[in-house]
């Protein structure tokens, strides 16, 4: 999760932008910058790779002085870690200043047109894109707002920008596009601080509006004024935040776990970076310290996890065989170690753990290295015990995950498998390169769809209205979704009490249709591939004896919604990466309802973040 901070008022800007900078660093990122304008002398930009305190130490002794500013800390995912490739990035003539987080998703074709144009790129990034189609708009002799939305109107994916120019020394413009990327604007006396999180507004003020998806904020330390996307001005009320610092730390939101559920779309953006480099078909693994020839030499993978991680490293299980080649297998990490697994130097154990002290995923991945296999580790927390046993860590990046019922900790844990699995392929010539290349086109387009996802309420709000009083639950999927059935109906159970169980669907002959009346309802992931007409005749049979469905479908089968009570779309994608989607439905009902019946949705009884016993 990228960190965008901008300052403009009667202060000097580079401090409170390194000190807000400084305050996102927990958000990870590998390079930094800051644009700093001062009206008589232009603009200064500063930027350096690494951490945050080369940046510090360059301008030391050196600081651009000024009024208003820009910073922002980068995760690659268009161009590697260089100086060139951070934030901020400029048009042709210095003009223009532009922070971004998000993914241009057309900025191939954006950045051939500006080429013939006659602009000239410095970078290898698809945030380079922004500031020059500004810059040409604003030669149709426009205002910079009206430039400005334009160009975002020609933007494809989600995106959260904010933009400077030299010729408007006090003005700083943030617009929202899409879900992937929050943005807030924070009122102080005579001037007025923007960023990406609230950990960086809170120093400066409580007084503050929270961007939505489609609007943008044009402001000086005097006036602010709020437009959408398609340029018509709106007023927007600020809100006084309480000084609770738990309700400051939930940024508007009235649980964690909604938070945290919205934050989805940014948050796989984060685990992707530095990983994917698009354009170049790379994946980066640094933190996997095995060469070529010990990866091509595994023939078996083992992925060992509990709970809503045991259901990533079963969808992990799929990505595996498919993208690598490899023969995987799921298991739960309590049975594993107690049944004197077979395994040996060419068994690769993956260890699934968003906090990476679990008891019984520990003491799996010690069987595991006491027979010899090579040991990775997947969790969310930087130097857990799970990390430093491990041989090769991917970290999550995901951010602090403060509900107890893991959300995103879960859907990026499934990215970081599909990346894995996707390096693994490449490394022992599974996949060629053409084929990488197609399988993280794939990931470029999820974080807008996940946001599209995330954007809507209101049918959940009526499924629990409806539901909230049902006794039991029964959840269907098959294939790679049949695990997201499961956590489906894990969440629910988790944080509403209510009694629910996932199957795959092609077992429901075999005992569980006997559960089946007018008292169930049956959620049914039923999206479009190849296991989509088998869970059609599933859902046929759950009809038949008077089920109530829930379907979670693809966007354009209206069949389905002709048969099921409920349908509540996602966005069409490849097969192997619908259960990102997928799960964020299941997230949302189950959230919905539990609010509705009362229950304290970030701390449900009986459970603890972090299963640290056996």
């Amino acid at each position: 999760m990228c960190g965008i901070i901008g300052y403009t008022g009667n202060k000097e800007a580079t401090p409170i932008l390194l000190k807000g900078l400084s305050q996102l660093e927990y958000r990870g990122y590998d390079s930094s910058g800051i644009a700093v304008s001062n009206g008589e002398t232009g603009v200064s930009v500063r930027k350096a790779s690494g951490k945050l305190e080369s940046l510090v130490s360059n301008i030391r002794h050196d600081y651009p002085s000024g009024n208003l500013g820009i910073g922002h800390t980068r995760w690659a995912t268009h161009g590697k870690n260089t100086e060139n490739n951070a934030h901020p990035h400029g048009d042709c003539t210095g003009n223009i200043l532009v922070v971004h987080n998000g993914i241009v998703e057309n900025h191939s074709a954006l950045k051939d047109e500006l080429n013939k144009n006659g602009h000239t790129f410095v970078s290898e990034t698809d945030s380079e894109v922004i500031p020059h189609l500004i810059e040409a708009i604003l030669q149709s002799d426009c205002t910079l707002e009206e430039a400005t939305l334009m160009a975002a109107r020609q933007l494809e994916g989600s995106q959260a920008i904010v933009v400077m120019s030299k010729s408007e020394p006090e003005k700083l413009l943030a617009l929202r596009i899409g879900n992937a990327g929050g943005i807030t604007v924070g009122y102080g006396e005579d001037e007025v601080v923007i960023a990406s999180d609230m950990t960086a507004i809170i120093p400066h003020t409580k007084k503050v509006n929270f961007l939505s998806d489609g609007e943008m904020v044009s402001t000086t330390p005097s006036n602010t004024k709020f437009f959408t996307l398609n340029g018509e001005e709106f007023n927007k009320t600020p809100q006084t935040l309480s000084y609770d610092p738990v309700s400051i730390a939930r940024g508007g939101f009235k649980h964690f776990m909604l938070k945290e559920i919205h934050e989805q779309p940014e948050s796989i953006i984060s685990t992707l970076r530095g990983r994917v480099i698009f354009g170049s078909s790379n994946i980066l693994l640094e933190e996997i310290p095995l060469d070529k020839k010990t990866l091509r030499d595994m023939n078996r993978v083992v992925l060992v996890a509990m709970g809503t991680s045991f259901h990533a490293a079963l969808v992990g299980q799929h990505m595996i065989e498919q993208l690598s080649g490899i023969p995987a297998t799921a298991e739960n990490a309590s049975e594993f170690r107690n049944r004197n697994p077979i395994i040996d130097e060419k068994t690769l154990v993956i260890s699934i753990s968003q906090s990476g002290e679990t008891t019984d995923t520990l003491l799996a991945m010690e069987t595991a290295l006491n027979n010899k296999a090579t040991v990775l580790t997947i969790s969310n927390v930087e130097e857990s015990q799970a990390s430093r046993l491990a041989q090769g860590n991917i970290y999550l990046r995901s951010g602090p995950e403060i509900g107890v019922a893991s959300t995103k900790t879960f859907t990026c844990s499934m990215e970081a498998l599909y990346i894995l699995s996707a390096y693994l392929g490449r490394q022992n010539g599974f996949l060629s390169e053409e084929m990488l290349r197609e399988k993280l086109m794939d990931l470029e387009k999820l974080p807008d769809k996940l946001g599209r996802i995330t954007s809507g309420s209101k049918s959940y709000i009526k499924l629990a209205e409806i539901y909230h009083d049902t006794s039991n639950f029964l959840y269907l999927g098959r294939g790679i979704n049949y695990p997201i059935a499961l956590e489906g109906a894990l969440k629910l159970k988790e944080i509403s009490y209510i009694h629910a169980e996932g199957f795959p669907a092609g077992e429901i002959k075999h005992g569980p249709i006997a559960l089946i009346d007018e008292n169930i309802p049956v959620v049914a992931i039923v999206t479009s591939g190849k296991m989509r007409e088998k869970m059609v005749n599933n859902i046929h049979e759950v009809k038949t004896r008077g089920g109530k469905i829930i379907a979670i479908a693809t966007e354009g089968d209206e069949e389905i919604e002709t048969l099921a009570d409920h349908t509540i779309y996602i966005p069409d994608a490849t097969e192997m990466l619908t259960p990102l989607l997928t799960t964020i439905p299941l997230q949302l009902l189950a959230y919905h309802i539990a609010v509705k019946r009362g229950c304290d949705v970030d701390q449900p009884r009986n459970l603890a973040k972090t299963v640290t016993v056996e």
